[in-house]
């Protein structure tokens, strides 16, 4: 008798059909709204898929919990609505790498207080981050409960070719120091090295490695401004923090008025950040930041796109000893004004002198003469017979000393014999005066001292207080017509 067919692939094929249906229903699925339409529903939970464009700082909220607010932005909403994220732990927190990184929320509710803002609940709430300029479809961090869905990568596509027609705008107003314009405003990618806080008064001292424009001095000021200029813009520095200034790359000061969040953050650890709408000009020849009303600051990641930028350019400069010498004397506009003996050294800085773990110390360094006492007439005439000291008040990218020529030594340093009338004119070639048939008729007269190698070695004048006596002297450097 013929076995009747077995109906075994029949039942096999529709257990299948239900897995896979099964397995469907319980694929989350998700409708993501534009942040415009989310905003029409307050109170209801909704998921967004959207840009991070500005990254606060990690506080602790009123109770037990830690905070974070992001802001994020789409193609419907270019001003953006600002995130609150809860956690128990900073771990859970997002970490942002970048401004311009991808985040997906979901089940957060939109809430109105003062302005519409995202609020994120941390029992119910899960967030997913997606670098933009990567090709790499996962997440780089997802918090506990988050649950992709398989339109997702399809989303991040649309959202990173957004963003690349589209960019968050922050880089048409964005400066280095080496690019700073008085009385513009600019937003500032920087490292603050230093808070100084006095009587609600912040000065933020911030470098990204370059060095800010040499600028030109009025020769119709008062003399007594060209005997005796400004050192430094603010207080001094303590020497224990004046040691943790960069070496290379000028430090620029950027003064407020106004509180700042974030300033308890800066004073326990070294931030990059983003100085917003800011403005600077220069008293002295010293450039000053300056916060105004509208200026914000931002934290960033040492990831940041913008930070990477920067620290890969001083990388390169750092490894190159040309690239260290100060960037408006490189490479054609170094006048050689002086014949350097010493060579045992090469090209230091003056902060890497000031810097330097033993008082006395040698170095053949790059600078500008800003100022010089005496220069009057007067006491021009007393250098010519040799009766007194020369103070230089040397300038490079990284800071401003006083430097002595020994009354012995003037001679040797103004290359030959003494005479009012040639101390004047090379007195006036060092300061950057130009002689009257160089200016141009109806022209501010201008004065640009020119970058001059000189050779320095510092000394202490009270041997029980070496640090606070410390001064500097010119040596084997003399001035060649």
């Amino acid at each position: 008798m013929e076995e009747a067919p077995t109906r075994e692939p029949k039942r096999l094929r529709q257990d299948a059909a239900v897995t896979s249906a099964a397995a469907a229903a319980e694929e989350p699925q998700y409708v993501y709204l534009p942040i415009a339409d989310a905003m029409k529903v307050p109170g209801v939970r909704v998921c967004l898929f959207a840009v991070v464009s500005e990254i606060g700082i990690t506080d602790r909220s009123r109770g037990t919990d830690f905070t974070l607010r992001l802001r994020i932005v789409d193609q419907s909403c270019m001003d953006g609505i600002s995130v609150t994220v809860f956690a128990d732990k900073t771990t859970l927190l997002p970490c942002v790498k970048s401004s311009g990184d991808v985040i997906s929320l979901h089940n957060v509710m939109i809430t109105m207080h003062g302005e519409f803002f995202v609020s994120f609940n941390k029992e119910v709430s899960s967030f997913a981050l997606f670098e933009s300029k990567v090709a790499e479809c996962s997440p780089y961090q997802t918090s506990v409960k988050y649950h992709g869905s398989k339109h997702d990568k399809e989303l991040l596509t649309q959202m990173r070719t957004w963003l690349a027609y589209n960019p968050l705008g922050l880089k048409d107003f964005e400066l280095q120091l080496r690019s700073l314009k008085s009385d513009s405003t600019f937003d500032l990618v920087c490292k603050v090295v230093h808070v100084h806080e006095d009587n609600d008064k912040l000065i933020f001292y911030v470098w990204d490695g370059t060095d800010t424009p040499a600028v030109e001095f009025q020769a119709t000021l008062d003399p007594k401004a060209v005997e005796s200029p400004p050192l430094f813009e603010g207080p001094p520095l303590p020497r224990e923090v004046l040691c943790t200034m960069p070496i290379i790359g000028t430090v620029l000061r950027i003064f407020s008025d106004m509180p700042i969040k974030e300033v308890s953050h800066m004073q326990n650890r070294v931030y990059w950040a983003r100085f917003c709408n800011i403005t600077c000009k220069e008293e002295f020849g010293i450039w000053k930041g300056i916060l105004l009303a509208s200026s914000k600051v931002r934290l960033l990641s040492h990831e940041d796109g913008s930070v990477v930028d920067r620290r890969k350019m001083y990388a390169i400069r750092k490894a190159n000893q040309v690239l260290c010498q100060p960037m408006a004397s490189f490479p054609s506009n170094v006048t050689v004004l002086s014949d350097v003996e010493y060579e045992e050294e090469w090209h230091s800085t003056l902060m890497q002198s000031l810097t330097h773990k033993e008082v006395t110390h040698k170095l053949k360094t790059l600078a500008r003469v800003v100022g010089a006492y005496p220069c009057q007439a007067s006491g021009l005439r007393l250098l010519s017979t040799g009766n007194i000291h020369l103070r230089l008040t040397l300038e490079d990218p990284t800071a401003r000393i006083h430097a002595y020529v020994h009354k012995n030594y003037l001679v040797q340093f103004f290359g030959g014999f003494l005479t009012e009338e040639a101390i004047t004119k090379k007195m006036n070639k060092l300061l950057g005066i130009p002689e009257p048939e160089d200016s141009e008729e109806g022209a501010p007269l201008t004065r640009n001292p020119p970058w001059i190698w000189c050779c320095l070695t510092s000394f202490y004048m009270d041997k029980n207080n070496p640090w606070d006596s410390r001064k500097y002297r010119i040596f084997a450097t003399e001035m060649r017509d």
